[in-house]
């Protein structure tokens, strides 16, 4: 029903910062809701970030907080994710979720995914 492609991953020291970008593309007129998951290797997924598309409202993870900043462009079809003061702790694959029934920190209550995109912070 909807795609969705991130991009902006990659390797960065810890302190610095990147923007990830998520652009959905198909039916989007019911897509109320969109976030971001990441997963660390061991690890289940987790919930980082989610935004309702209306009007800009976000909540986020404890551990991320004050140094990353969900945002969208309703225009552009497309959600940001801009992480700063990154810490190791913060490598993972990010995912992009569309399709939320609410403003959710859970997996499953997302429909659509992303293929995801690798944010290594090193040391």
């Amino acid at each position: 029903q909807v795609q969705l492609v991130e991009s902006g991953g990659g390797f960065v020291q810890a302190g610095g910062s990147l923007r990830l970008s998520c652009t959905v593309s198909g039916r989007t007129s019911s897509n109320r809701f969109m976030g971001w998951f990441r997963q660390a290797p061991g690890k289940e997924r987790e919930f980082v970030a989610t935004i309702t598309w209306n009007d800009g409202g976000s909540i986020y993870s404890d551990s991320v907080k004050g140094r990353f900043t969900i945002s969208r462009d309703n225009a552009k079809n497309t959600i940001y994710l801009e992480m700063n003061s990154l810490k190791p702790e913060d490598t993972a694959v990010y995912y992009c979720a569309a399709g939320g029934r609410a403003v959710s920190r859970v997996p499953t209550d997302f429909r659509s995914w992303g293929q995801g995109t690798q944010v290594t912070v090193s040391s």
